[in-house]
């Protein structure tokens, strides 16, 4: 049986709506994304930190959840500590994405079986909301952060281009213009909702 795994990435957030200070801002946004993956039947949920960040991760970790330290918020880090607890395949997604559904990121671990890597987009402000992988990791995969990476980047170490395959994007909250996205009527996302005042 395949062993899969989907870290949230604690990414630098550089922007919080006015009046909401930006460490709530931002541990709001990445309680949220745990409590999805936590709830994912398909792959174990993990929280991935450099050691700044350590302290927010033990807060919105659930018992028991791996929380891996990386000396820097980018992927090759991360799915080397996937790899050595014994995963066959990992997810790293940016935990500024409170509402991302489920259904995206199994979309983004699905072409696995046949591809090397699988980047879902992050939507207008660039970069991925996601990476995930076959481990071990390929020694020309890129070290990146989700900010930076996309599928082109990516595929330039490839062998083969369609080593490289992009999945279903959707966008992170970096600014007011993704803020205006989030929709109330959806359900989810009650970390987020509650610092935004409903």
């Amino acid at each position: 049986m395949v062993e899969r795994v989907v870290a949230a990435l604690l990414v630098p957030v550089t922007w919080s709506p006015p009046g909401v200070a930006l460490d709530k801002w931002r541990a709001a946004l990445a309680e949220d994304l745990v409590d999805l993956l936590v709830r994912l039947s398909a792959a174990a949920p993990a929280i991935a930190c450099v050691p700044a960040d350590r302290e927010l991760a033990d807060e919105i970790a659930w018992p028991g959840m791996r929380v891996w330290e990386v000396p820097t918020a980018t992927i090759r880090p991360v799915f080397e500590a996937a790899n050595a607890d014994g995963f066959d395949q990992a997810a790293i997604v940016a935990a500024d994405a409170p509402d991302v559904p489920g259904m995206v990121l199994g979309k983004l671990l699905q072409p696995l079986d046949a591809k090397t890597l699988a980047v879902a987009p992050g939507g207008p402000g660039g970069g991925a909301l996601g990476v995930a992988a076959r481990l071990p990791l390929a020694p020309w995969v890129a070290d990146v952060g989700l900010d930076e990476a996309t599928a082109q980047m990516l595929r330039r170490g490839a062998p083969e281009a369609s080593e490289v395959t992009t999945t279903a994007a959707w966008r992170r909250v970096r600014g007011a213009q993704e803020l205006s996205t989030l929709d109330m009527g959806l359900e989810g996302w009650e970390n987020t909702r509650a610092v935004l005042g409903g």
